[in-house]
């Protein structure tokens, strides 16, 4: 851990156990799908940790598969906890002709690629002692026309080597929920994603989802697509288009941004799906420039009302208009400005029960300047985020958050207090953005003081340690040649 990381990280312990978060994350309550922040992977293009799989890959090749596999996101846990993530979907997993796994061979056999059934359970058991539950995707069209059932059950042509199963064919019905139910009780996995659903019936899946959560109480069901169905959670594609439009550039419209004030809690949030163009190749469209960009609008991620999904390689500003381009395989060796910001966010969301469950309201929302509260009766917060090319304030009435507050920022580290004109001034420069909790003013600061100095103890002890054992080196070195 460099020195720069290192602070960064004492900074925020500090700042968190000072603000007296009083809502730990599901270590007092049950976890439920609203508690989660989803990182979104395919398991081909995540990591190669098992060369013995490699059966025909080829990495430089964007159409093979590129080698990674079960065993790679399990030596790349580490990566996905430094992010706060507390789940992970990892796409379909199933016998597969395309490195995305989308045309599925067959539903009973894990791709060779992959790994074995052994590599899949290490990696379940593996993420779920760490406490990250994991979600599979289960395609109900689109598989290959080379598909073991093609020979036994109704099917139309899809797109390119693909079918589509007939979806109301009773004998199709029953074997997919078989197969599913079979799927999720066999592996004890936390959660499916049902793909491919368009031409499927809001019975019939509803019929999917019953069985499914009957033989597994707790299991989250979620869409790839919008749906009627009575999943858990699903896309929302307007909210989706509103974050898309209103962090792309500097000074936008972003009067789309009200929707959140009525959008569904369970709603997935994010900026861009694995299937579809990435936001990144949006910001260069633009001519922006990514890391800036995606600072302020992973911000928004972590605190608009939702459940925040975030594509594998966004820490990195992956780019690419369509698949295959946009499904590099993830370099590890790459600078990853967004990773500790990211990690910071998540970190917030979740301590903070409010944060992730609170009532939302839009304050402020002109032209790229947003100041919006997350409330509940233990504790409110003030997230602004100045989407602009200028310095901009915000004039925050105390009939929002009460007088004699202060509000705390745990990102920059700024402090807003009730001014003269009875106002707290919400001030940022441009093209940043603040999370503010919001604490009875009690003066100065005393925690807040020691806490600050103890940073700077630990830091210079660190700082001490390591020129105390370069030294002790040093002088070994020199006992050695003088022998």
């Amino acid at each position: 851990m460099n020195v720069k990381r290192l602070l960064s990280v004492m900074m925020m312990v500090f700042l968190l156990v000072t603000t007296a978060l009083p809502s730990l994350a599901s270590a007092e309550t049950e976890r439920s799908l609203k508690d989660e922040s989803i990182y979104d992977l395919l398991v081909d293009r995540f990591n190669n940790g098992d060369g013995r799989n490699d059966i025909d890959t080829d990495a430089q090749d964007l159409y093979a598969f590129n080698g990674g596999d079960f065993s790679g996101i399990s030596l790349r846990l580490q990566h996905i906890l430094d992010m706060g993530f507390t789940a992970v979907s990892i796409g379909p997993v199933f016998q597969t002709a395309t490195y995305d796994g989308k045309e599925v061979l067959d539903y009973t056999k894990f791709e060779k690629h992959f790994g074995t059934e052994e590599d899949f359970k290490s990696m379940l058991d593996e993420l779920h002692d760490k406490d990250v539950r994991v979600i599979a995707d289960f395609p109900l069209a689109g598989v290959s026309k080379d598909h073991v059932w093609a020979s036994k059950l109704p099917f139309t042509q899809g797109e390119g080597n693909t079918i589509d199963w007939k979806p109301d064919d009773v004998d199709v019905q029953r074997n997919l929920e078989e197969t599913m139910v079979n799927f999720v009780k066999t592996y004890e996995l936390d959660g499916i994603r049902l793909t491919k659903t368009e031409d499927y019936s809001k019975d019939v899946l509803d019929q999917f989802i019953a069985s499914l959560k009957e033989a597994s109480p707790d299991l989250y069901v979620l869409s790839e697509e919008e749906t009627d169905a009575a999943v858990d959670s699903q896309p929302n594609n307007s909210s989706m288009e509103a974050l898309r439009e209103s962090f792309v550039r500097v000074d936008p419209n972003s009067s789309q941004m009200s929707q959140f004030e009525t959008s569904e809690p369970n709603d997935l949030i994010q900026f861009d799906q694995l299937t579809g163009p990435r936001f990144t190749y949006d910001i260069v469209e633009q001519r922006m420039f990514p890391p800036t960009r995606w600072k302020t609008a992973v911000t928004a991620l972590f605190t608009l009302p939702g459940i925040p999904v975030m594509p594998y390689g966004t820490e990195i500003a992956v780019n690419g208009k369509e698949a295959p381009e946009s499904h590099p395989l993830f370099n590890f060796k790459t600078d990853m400005e967004l990773k500790e910001l990211i990690g910071n966010l998540n970190a917030l969301r979740n301590q903070s029960n409010t944060l992730r469950n609170g009532n939302f309201k839009m304050l402020h929302n002109k032209d790229g300047y947003m100041v919006y509260k997350i409330y509940d009766e233990d504790e409110s917060w003030i997230v602004a985020i100045n989407n602009t090319s200028e310095t901009q304030s915000y004039a925050l009435d105390p009939d929002e958050i009460g007088s004699k507050k202060r509000l705390r920022g745990l990102l920059d580290s700024d402090q807003i207090v009730e001014t003269e004109d009875d106002k707290y001034h919400v001030v940022l420069d441009r093209e940043m953005a603040e999370i503010y909790l919001v604490k009875e003013d009690k003066g100065f600061n005393i925690p807040y003081l020691i806490a600050s100095i103890m940073v700077y103890v630990l830091f210079l002890s660190f700082l001490w340690a390591v020129w105390r054992k370069g030294r002790k080196a040093r002088q070994e070195r020199k006992a050695e040649a003088k022998k």
